[in-house]
């Protein structure tokens, strides 16, 4: 979550981010007497606050700390990182369902240490979003996945059509400490703020297997690889490696070479390439993951010709798309199959049987929620055709579920109609929402 900055933090970022931007050579030497500061402590626990989260090892919630008392807590924290007698704890890791059934590990640090973390970032992130590549879209102020889609559809209708669709294995698992700390330390010479950065990286990992029992491992500080998923610091440290990828591909020429272009966002990244060059910028593309120690998944990197094949990309799918009006072929980005299908998942339980028990206003609360959320993000590109297959069975599963809450047997009773579920239900309509442009005509 992004909160405006106090005067003094913004000031202080504002001066980080010119110097950085003037001075592309420059390191900086003085930054752990800011991470302790106590606007920047204070604003770094706003934010952790803000965006709440589940507690870490040391089971502390921030009800505890405001209980303790907000001001007292922080104080203490900014001593501990005065003396340099800051520790952290270890993170605490649980699994998260993928859309593919397998799970993702996730890391919740501790509160203390999402606080010094997000600290840290206040400090360090104007600084090397100065540095950060224009094909970079994740976790940025000011950019989106939404303008990953834009760019795609940009480079598409300008001719690149055959597309190295990507995929790294474990990317956080896998980032080397040793590079990593060397694209840090390029812009850093604070050895203190170093620290900082290689303790939260070795940090031990705590979990709780199916039996209740707790195991701890040093998998990262004894591999000397991996950034923690999950804490506020990871998604800067991941895309500064990634930088490394996306200059080095313009430094050693293959950008012109092939006029191929990148589209990366986290560890998911598209390079797309004109007709009878994507073989090659495959090949390089390899070569360059090899000296940087990422592996690809060759199961899931592919080469997608368009308009003969498509290919999917941060929930769209790209490909040869049909102007409703005037039948012409354009080149465009709709949600996939797949995003279609889990939001459908999700609706679809959410009317069954076992729900009879709420109301239809509190139901329709709940469905407003999901389709708000569903497109907000799906909100560029071809969007209409999908906006109104998801209307449509939405309308269908709402009706079944009300004739069931009611005992109705005929589903065309007039009791539920369009206007009243569009109107005093005030369901949500898709189609009549405003649409987002992706990309300007090319």
């Amino acid at each position: 979550m992004r909160l405006v900055p106090p005067e003094k933090v913004e000031k202080l970022q504002t001066a980080l981010r010119t110097k950085a931007k003037q001075s592309p050579g420059y390191r900086f030497y003085a930054l752990y007497d800011k991470v302790y500061r106590a606007d920047v402590l204070h604003y770094a626990y706003r934010l952790c606050r803000a965006n709440d989260g589940s507690s870490g090892v040391d089971g502390q919630t921030f009800a505890d700390i405001e209980v303790y008392g907000e001001d007292r807590w922080l104080g203490e924290l900014a001593e501990e990182l005065r003396k340099k007698e800051y520790q952290p704890k270890a993170v605490r890791r649980v699994y998260i369902p993928k859309p593919d059934g397998k799970q993702r590990p996730l890391g919740i640090p501790t509160i203390r240490d999402r606080v010094v973390q997000t600290a840290a970032l206040a400090v360090l992130e104007p600084i090397f979003e100065v540095d950060l590549q224009d094909e970079q879209h994740a976790y940025r102020p000011g950019r989106s996945a939404q303008d990953a889609i834009g760019q795609i559809e940009r480079l598409l209708r300008s001719g690149r059509t055959e597309v190295v669709d990507a995929d790294l294995s474990g990317y956080f698992d896998s980032i080397p400490h040793r590079e990593l700390m060397k694209s840090v330390a390029r812009r850093v010479s604070d050895r203190h703020m170093l620290h900082l950065v290689k303790m939260w990286l070795v940090a031990p990992v705590e979990e709780t297997d199916e039996r209740g029992n707790t195991h701890r491992t040093t998998r990262n500080k004894d591999d000397k690889r991996g950034t923690p998923q999950g804490a506020p610091i990871s998604p800067l440290l991941s895309n500064l490696y990634m930088r490394r990828f996306v200059l080095g591909w313009k430094v050693l020429g293959y950008e012109n070479r092939f006029s191929a272009q990148i589209v990366n966002y986290a560890d998911d990244l598209v390079i797309l390439c004109p007709r009878g060059c994507a073989e090659d910028a495959m090949k390089e593309m390899r070569e360059m993951m090899c000296r940087l120690r990422l592996k690809v998944n060759e199961k899931k990197t592919r080469l997608a010709r368009l308009p003969e094949e498509t290919f999917d990309f941060l929930g769209y799918t790209f490909g040869r798309l049909y102007d409703r009006r005037t039948g012409g072929a354009y080149y465009g980005g709709c949600p996939s199959l797949k995003s279609m299908k889990r939001l459908r998942g999700r609706i679809h339980e959410e009317t069954t049987r076992r729900r009879l028990w709420k109301s239809e206003e509190n139901m329709t609360t709940v469905i407003n929620r999901l389709l708000t959320g569903w497109a907000n993000y799906f909100s560029v590109g071809t969007v209409r055709r999908s906006y109104s297959s998801v209307d449509h069975y939405v309308f269908q599963r709402l009706r079944q579920w009300w004739c069931a809450k009611h005992k109705v047997r005929n589903r065309r009773d007039t009791r539920f109609s369009y206007e009243y579920v569009y109107g005093q239900l005030g369901l949500t309509r898709l189609r009549a929402r405003p649409r987002r442009v992706a990309c300007a005509n090319v």
